[in-house]
């Protein structure tokens, strides 16, 4: 709630910038965020590095707009409301699809789903989820294909599953509790988050789930214009939330610590789970990996959603040269996310 009336007031004084000059001269760079409050997963990196001073200190005034969901940062990028946005990669390739864009993705603070497989007790291996109820968002949504993916590389007959279209990971989670679904997807955070876990397994943990299929799920864009006439700055955000990945991956105790003012429904200790978590997730190199990013390509347009969907080639969305750029200077980390050209 704090979070949200501090958003508010930022947006206010962003209006307020437009009629007062003084304030247009400071020309601030608007990142446009897909979240109210501050996620309980690495993405969370762009909140703490405007929190924390990380763009301050890279000399780019950072204002964060939020808005609900991928097509309101997609249009507010497109209208000029914003200079940067975290976008998922499968609304940016319809949109590259239909033309008539110049969108380019130059990092991903975020790049994999923290998502794990859970299931009830009596089912403590992928192989014995054969025939069982499998709870997903809807048929063709992204848990669904994805875990589907996972399932199959785990030896599961995914044809002798019985899928349930349940809804949003918490009501899944929910219904698992219930005992109302055998096994079903959600993120680490849902899973820490339910109130009571016996009776219940983790059966493909986050770590199992990415290596089974590193798609990527979101990613920063910015319009072709904003990297011609403002790149310097493109590079100094970019270089924050590397910096600050850098920071949390070598301290994960230092990421707990600076969301638990900003989440004071979960526990310190549930924020350390949750950090510890996170090895080997953080984007300590962009999460600008050219073969994951093409894996994440080909494996879209092999759902149902892209059936008819003109393809796209990966240049077509994305641009290397801001991550080279950051890295050239910060040096590679060879500790995770592997920066592949």
């Amino acid at each position: 709630m704090i979070y949200a009336l501090r958003s508010t007031l930022r947006v206010m004084a962003l209006a307020v910038a437009v009629v007062t000059p003084s304030l247009a001269l400071a020309e601030p760079f608007r990142l446009i965020l897909t979240h109210i409050e501050p996620p309980l997963v690495p993405n969370s990196v762009m909140d703490l590095a405007e929190e924390l001073g990380y763009f301050e200190r890279e000399g780019v005034d950072v204002e964060l707009i939020r808005v609900q969901q991928t097509p309101s940062a997609l249009a507010a990028l497109q209208a000029g409301a914003g200079e940067m946005a975290n976008v998922s990669v499968d609304a940016l390739l319809h949109l590259v699809a239909q033309g008539g864009n110049d969108f380019k993705a130059v990092a991903s603070p975020n790049k994999s789903l923290p998502f794990l497989i859970a299931a009830k007790a009596e089912y403590p291996t992928p192989v014995d989820l054969n025939g069982r109820s499998f709870g997903v968002g809807r048929v063709g949504s992204l848990d669904h294909s994805l875990s589907m993916n996972v399932l199959a590389q785990h030896d599961v007959d995914v044809s002798s599953l019985e899928i349930l279209t349940l809804g949003q990971p918490s009501v899944r989670a929910q219904a698992l509790a219930a005992g109302q679904v055998d096994a079903t997807t959600m993120s680490i955070g849902v899973w820490l988050s339910l109130p009571d876990r016996e009776g219940l397994t983790v059966v493909i943990d986050q770590e199992q789930y990415y290596e089974a299929a590193p798609v990527v799920n979101k990613v920063n864009v910015v319009p072709e214009s904003v990297l011609d006439e403002r790149r310097d700055d493109v590079i100094a955000v970019v270089r924050a939330l590397v910096r600050i990945s850098r920071d949390f991956a070598e301290n994960p105790s230092a990421w707990a610590e600076a969301m638990d003012p900003l989440v004071p429904g979960i526990g310190r200790e549930q924020l350390d789970t949750l950090a510890r978590s996170f090895e080997g997730s953080w984007s300590v190199n962009g999460g600008m990996s050219r073969d994951e990013l093409a894996y994440t390509q080909d494996w879209i347009y092999q759902t149902p959603d892209f059936a008819d969907v003109a393809p796209v080639d990966l240049a077509a969305w994305t641009d290397f040269t801001v991550i080279d750029a950051v890295l050239a200077g910060m040096g590679t980390d060879e500790t995770a996310d592997r920066p592949t050209r």
